[in-house]
């Protein structure tokens, strides 16, 4: 049973309880009789992708498959960084963080997600739905600033080659690294702090984990102001580390139309196209789900938006770079020989 308790006013009334059929009726006497006692959610409801018997085990079979290859693909792009030599260097330094990220945000959202493939009451306690937005929260927004940090990265390599072992030394780059969990925690830190102080009289959230714009429905007060704020941190996160990413291109490119050689270009251009192919999807479908009023899209593009960048865009990473990187590729086979031999 869903229940919310209900504080008394100064008469002294006993609490009441109110069970999870009476909070989703459609009326607004349960939203008035919330705010006008104070009431305490204990527990919610995560609506899902679907609410069709017949899709729950092919959506749970493909959403495991997916999850398998990104703890499978991240780990492995972990394990691949710290056991060869040859790339123990800053940019794959920043890919082992970027994959720890990755690995980390998606096991906040994916495993509960499966389970409610197959669980007949998808419940959350108020304590797990907040704190699988709290962590969901630190690690997407210390990716925001990692691919910044990548960014940089590529450009001082590009652009000031000479330097770079300077630039971007051992101590820069667990500087820059710190930063980036740091800007994280801070971020997570406020707009969770935001979304405590609301009242919530309503449990059953339109979507498959605990996230703000879902959760600031629920309220049974003006989200306004809250959501001017988290428009405005998320506005911050994106726009700033963004237009960082922008601009260290525009240098890098300026620098490679500058290169004599056709090789030569190209083989600067590719040590960016895995970077830019990243930097592309994560923005994007982010930019989408927060850069906008919470009334601007239906619940489908929402879910389809939240999916991409929670579950595909974690597997993706380290297939792109995987793929379109020579000295992953040769770490990758020179490892595997030598498990073989």
């Amino acid at each position: 049973m869903v229940v919310m308790h209900a504080k008394g006013g100064d008469g002294g009334e006993d609490d009441d309880d109110i069970d999870g059929s009476s909070l989703l009726s459609p009326q607004g006497s349960q939203r008035r009789l919330a705010t006008e006692n104070h009431s305490t959610v204990t527990e919610f409801i995560l609506g899902g992708l679907t609410n069709q018997p017949k899709l729950q085990l092919p959506l749970f079979l493909l959403f495991l498959g997916i999850y398998l290859v990104t703890v499978i693909g991240n780990l492995g792009m972990i394990t691949l960084i710290c056991v060869n030599a040859q790339l123990h260097t800053p940019m794959y330094y920043f890919l082992g963080n970027l994959s720890l990220l990755d690995f980390c945000y998606s096991s906040v959202i994916t495993p509960k997600m499966l389970v409610n493939f197959v669980s007949e009451k998808n419940i959350i306690s108020y304590a797990g739905c907040m704190s699988q937005l709290y962590f969901f929260l630190v690690f997407v927004i210390a990716e925001c600033y990692m691919l910044t940090v990548m960014a940089y990265d590529r450009y001082v390599a590009i652009c000031s080659p000479l330097l770079y072992n300077i630039t971007i030394s051992p101590l820069v780059c667990s500087l820059l690294v710190a930063v980036v969990y740091l800007m994280g925690l801070i971020g997570s830190t406020i707009e969770i702090s935001l979304m405590l102080k609301l009242p919530y009289c309503e449990v059953l959230i339109s979507h498959y984990f605990c996230d703000i714009l879902p959760l600031m429905k629920l309220s049974c007060s003006s989200t306004r102001d809250i959501e001017i704020t988290i428009f405005f941190l998320a506005g911050f996160n994106i726009i700033v580390s963004s237009l960082t990413v922008l601009v260290s291109y525009a240098f890098i490119f300026s620098s490679i139309l500058h290169i004599s050689t056709r090789e030569g270009r190209s083989k600067a251009f590719s040590t960016c196209s895995s970077h830019l192919a990243a930097v592309g999807l994560f923005y994007g479908s982010a930019s989408f789900m927060y850069l906008k009023p919470s009334t601007a899209s239906s619940l489908a593009q929402e879910n389809v938006a939240s999916v991409f960048y929670t579950t595909v865009i974690p597997m993706l990473n380290p297939l792109i770079y995987s793929l379109r990187n020579k000295d992953v590729k040769a770490a990758m086979q020179k490892t595997l020989r030598r498990k073989m031999f």
